[in-house]
Formats: structure tokens, C-alpha cells, sequence
């Protein structure tokens, strides 16, 4: 069951993907059209802001249309044939699915509770999908439609229809099955679902109401599951979804973000459910603190080879807000370090709520200050130097505490392991790529660094006969093996370039980086290369 909600998870991350770059991009534009910042250029009636209003209407595309983008995302992570047929698939069925609640509820709407004839948006309960009018399940609804579309894809795409019906097969044979699956969903969704809208707004007004204890809960939370690959489940309802604020806490700031910048009241005011997305500033505070520590206590000898892959690391975490590459150094050797970082990264996002600080920051430094700091600062500048002042107050926290730790605990963290204690040593890109060339240099396949990984990967896990099922999140390869006592060593992923190795029963999570979309095109390939090969040999 865990491997199950591994793979899920690491499908939901699929088009979260899009969000970063979604986000910096509105924000600069919102921040180019403020006349406070710009002064004259931003004249409504002028070619500055025209220019930027047209930037900003395409920046809108992945906010406006999240449940497409998550119909499509999870097929792409859970299908385990034709990909993109699968995306096909969940797409019609979806655009069905809301054709059925609109005629639904434009026939029935008033038995179940529902004004139809109310506008979309609002408290309504309702929107627009493709230009349908329909309830709004946000991205549950997607989820749980394309879900249904990727399990009976999975089930019947390859299924032999007789010859005369041989037009119907394949991708037309699974829109059939589940045009009759969702229809019975459609109906249970249109009674059932406003109900359920009405509990979401009691539970918004519960968690608004758990001030700082309930901006703890969900920070720790979201930091304390990484190694299980389940923290999606925790941010996406609060994020992208309806949990404290309708359409989800990203797309909402980005709506009202213009309103936020030219106001001088409290932002905690203005939008207190903003704490529910303080997770991202121990990515900027206090994976600092935890690389220093690192860095200090390791073997004077080795600094210098310490900092060099410990400033890349600490680089990716604080712009880009990918914290893997830190995290996986002392989750393995040390858990309790992990436990204590997720502590103190809810207690520094309780505190900066405390003091007055919201807003959407779950990203890097590059997406929070262009959709927060900067096109605010004007009017919220003694809460954002407040909000500076507990972060760095925490880095500082976070290297003391970790450079205890490691020390008391003798936690063998990079620069500190024994000389006959090689895995630990995380391997720079450089030194893998000319290993591995090296190695290779007679094959023209294995002169592909993703191949190699992803070969070297494959025979760690114990083979293409050894392997059940893989995915991706974004940076971790999820694979399901039949015999999890065929894994090699961890030691041996490492050698491969990994970052580390997480090992639940049969469900494994390979840390490969930013690069795992393309090994693990490499590792499909080879699986489909063993497959055809033992096929011919039968």
C-alpha cells in the first residue's frame, strides 16, 4: 500500500512542476505594472503596461488552468503503457465528467442543493472547465478522474476486441469503459459534493482560526514526510487546492496580490490563511545553517572538497527551493538530524506567522521575492525585515544545533566518514561523468551519462526481472521491485551518482537530482530492450 502512495505522490508532482516559473513570471509582471515601483511606466494607457498585461495573461495559463493540468499530469506519472494515449484518455473523460454534472445539476440542481443558475466563482461552489459551467471539485476531482482513467488504461488498452470491432480497441475502448464508469460518479459527485464544499468552508474557518499552532502542525508535517514521498498530500490541498482558501493558497495570493501591494494593513490581516505557506523559508534560512554545520565539523582535509559540493547544494535549495541534495546527506546517516530540522522549520514559519509574515512562499528566493518581497515591500516593509530577522535568527539556531549534534552523535556527514567509509561521499557530477566515460568509452550508447546511470541503477535494483513498476517525482526515480533482497548496497547507488536510497518493502526511491526524468527514460528503455530481448528468446 505505501509503494501505491509513493507512486501517486510522485505523480501529483508532475505539474506542479509548472508552478515556479508560472509564479516569478506573474509576479514580475504585477510588479512592472505597480506605479508605486515603476512610476510613470506603468500608465494603463501606455506600451509598458500593455506589453506587460499581454506577459502577464499567458503567465496566468498553468493558475487558471490547474484541474487540466493535474488530469494531465498524473497519467504521465501513473500510466504504465502508452503515456501519452493515457493523457488522451483522462482529458475526454474529464471534459465528460463535467458535461454529466452540468446536465445533471441544470436538470436537477435545485433536489440537490445546488443554484444553478448562480455565477461561477464566489462562494457559489461552482466554475467554468473548458467552458463548461460546473461544481467546482478543483483538483480533486481531476485527481480522482484521471485516476480512474489511468487504472482502467492500465487494465484495458492492450485488451483484443474481436476484428470487426478492431476500430474500438486501444485508446477508444478505454474512453468507452469509462464513459459509463464516470457516469454513475457524475451523479454521486452532484448530490454529494456539495456537502462536502460546505464542510470545506467550516474547515477553512477552523484552520484560520488555529492561528500558530496550526501553521506549526503543517510545517512540520510537510517537512517530516519527504522521506516518504507523502508530502505532497499535506501542501497540495493547502497550495493548489481548496483546504483554507478557494482555488488554493497560490492562486489566490497571485489574484490579490495587486490589492496586497498598494495597501498598508496587516498582511496576516488581509490574508491570515498565507501562513498555511511559510514552508519554504527553511529552504533559504535554514539549509544555510545546516550546510555550514556540515562544513565546519568535517575533517580539515576534506573541507575543501566539502564546500565545493555543499555550495551547489546550499545554491539549489535557497533559489531554486529543491532541498534534496542537503536533506538526503544527513537523513541517511542520521535520522534524528532530519527530525530536528523538520521541528525547527515549523517552529520558524510559526514565528514569522506570529510576528505578522504570510504569503506564498513554499519556492526559492527567486519565486518568493518576485510574488512577495519585492512588489510589497513599499507597504509591508517593517513585516518583511521582522520576517528577515527571525529567518536569520533561525540559521543561525540551525548551525548551532547541528553542528551539536553531528558532533555529539559523531554523525558521519560528508567530510566526516571513515576512510574505508566510501558511501557516504557524495559524488560530484564531474567525477561520475569521467568515471563513467572511461568505463565506456568502446559504446556510443554509454557515452550518454543518463544511459549509464540508469544502467548502472537497473543492476543495482537486481535486474529487469527484479523490477515491477517505476515512476518519478521530481527528483527522486520510484521503482517497485519483486524481490527486495536483490538491492545492492547503498553504497552502490551512490557509486552511480545517487544521492542516497530510501527502502520501504518493495517500494524504492532512488535520489537521483533535477536530472531523474531522463534516467528514467533511460531505465524504461532498458526495460523494454530486456522485455523484447527475453520475448524473441521464447
Amino acid at each position: 500500500m505505501m509503494q501505491k502512495f509513493q507512486r501517486f505522490g510522485g505523480a501529483m508532482f508532475v505539474p506542479v512542476l509548472l508552478f515556479p516559473f508560472a509564479g516569478i513570471l506573474v509576479g514580475l509582471t504585477i510588479l512592472f505594472k505597480n506605479g508605486d515601483i515603476m512610476g510613470s511606466l506603468a500608465d494603463p494607457d501606455g506600451a509598458w503596461y500593455k506589453f506587460w498585461t499581454v506577459i502577464e495573461e499567458g503567465g496566468w495559463t498553468v493558475f487558471n488552468q490547474i484541474p487540466l493540468l493535474f488530469v494531465a499530469g498524473i497519467p504521465i506519472g501513473l500510466a504504465k503503457k502508452a503515456h501519452a494515449r493515457a493523457v488522451l484518455a483522462a482529458l475526454v473523460t474529464y471534459l465528460t465528467f463535467n458535461y454529466f454534472v452540468n446536465a445533471i445539476l441544470t436538470i436537477w440542481g435545485e433536489n440537490f442543493g445546488v443554484d444553478f443558475s448562480e455565477e461561477v466563482g464566489g462562494v457559489s461552489g461552482l466554475t467554468e472547465i473548458a467552458g463548461i459551467k460546473t461544481l467546482d471539485t478543483n483538483i480533486i476531482g481531476a485527481i480522482v478522474i484521471s485516476s480512474i482513467v489511468v487504472l482502467i488504461h492500465n487494465h484495458y488498452f492492450d485488451k483484443k476486441l474481436p476484428d470487426f470491432l478492431g476500430i474500438f480497441q486501444g485508446t477508444s475502448f478505454v474512453v468507452i469503459v469509462c464513459f459509463f464508469a464516470i457516469l454513475p460518479l457524475a451523479l454521486l459527485t452532484s448530490w454529494g459534493w456539495p456537502i462536502i464544499q460546505n464542510g470545506i468552508a467550516s474547515l477553512q474557518g477552523f484552520l484560520a482560526s488555529s492561528d500558530v499552532l496550526g501553521v506549526w502542525l503543517y510545517t512540520f508535517l510537510e517537512r517530516i514526510l519527504i522521506p516518504t514521498g507523502l508530502h505532497h498530500f499535506i501542501y497540495g490541498p493547502f497550495i493548489y487546492g481548496p483546504a483554507v482558501v478557494d482555488g488554493g493558497i497560490a492562486k489566490y495570493w497571485m489574484e490579490h496580490l495587486s490589492e496586497y501591494a498598494t495597501s498598508a494593513h496587516s498582511l496576516k490581516e488581509m490574508f491570515p490563511e498565507g501562513g498555511f505557506a511559510l514552508h519554504g523559508m527553511s529552504k533559504i534560512f535554514g539549509i544555510p545553517g545546516i550546510a555550514l554545520a556540515i562544513y565546519v565539523t568535517a575533517k580539515p582535509e576534506k573541507k575543501k572538497i566539502v564546500s565545493g559540493m555543499l555550495i551547489a547544494a546550499t545554491l539549489t535549495s535557497v533559489v531554486a527551493g529543491i532541498t534534496e541534495p542537503i536533506e538526503f546527506t544527513f537523513l541517511f546517516v542520521a535520522p534524528l538530524l532530519f527530525a530536528v530540522h523538520a521541528f525547527l522549520a515549523a517552529s520558524m514559519a510559526a514565528v514569522m506567522y506570529a510576528f505578522g509574515a504570510v504569503g506564498n512562499m513554499g519556492g526559492g528566493l527567486l519565486e518568493i521575492a518576485s510574488s512577495n518581497w519585492i512588489p510589497l515591500f513599499k507597504y509591508h516593509t517593517s513585516t518583511y525585515i521582522t520576517q528577515w530577522i527571525i529567518g536569520l535568527a533561525f540559521t543561525v539556531i540551525y548551525f548551532f544545533m547541528f553542528r551539536y549534534l553531528i558532533v555529539k552523535l559523531n554523525v558521519a556527514t560528508p567530510g566526516r566518514e571513515a576512510d574505508d567509509q566510501k558511501e557516504v561521499k557524495l559524488y560530484t557530477k564531474a567525477d561520475y561523468k569521467a568515471k563513467k566515460q572511461e568505463e565506456n568509452k568502446n559504446s556510443a550508447n554509454k557515452e550518454n551519462a543518463y544511459f549509464v546511470q540508469a544502467s548502472e541503477f537497473l543492476e543495482a535494483l537486481g535486474g529487469s526481472s527484479n523490477i515491477a513498476d517505476v515512476t518519478n517525482c521530481a527528483t527522486r526515480l520510484r521503482v517497485t521491485v519483486v524481490d527486495e533482497s536483490k538491492i545492492a548496497p547503498d553504497s552502490r547507488f551512490r557509486s552511480a551518482g545517487a544521492h542516497g536510497i530510501v527502502k520501504n518493502g518493495k517500494a524504492i526511491q532512488v535520489i537521483v537530482g533535477l536530472s531523474v526524468p531522463q534516467v528514467r527514460e533511460q531505465f524504461e528503455n532498458l526495460l523494454s530492450d530486456s522485455s523484447k530481448k527475453q520475448y524473441k528468446e521464447n
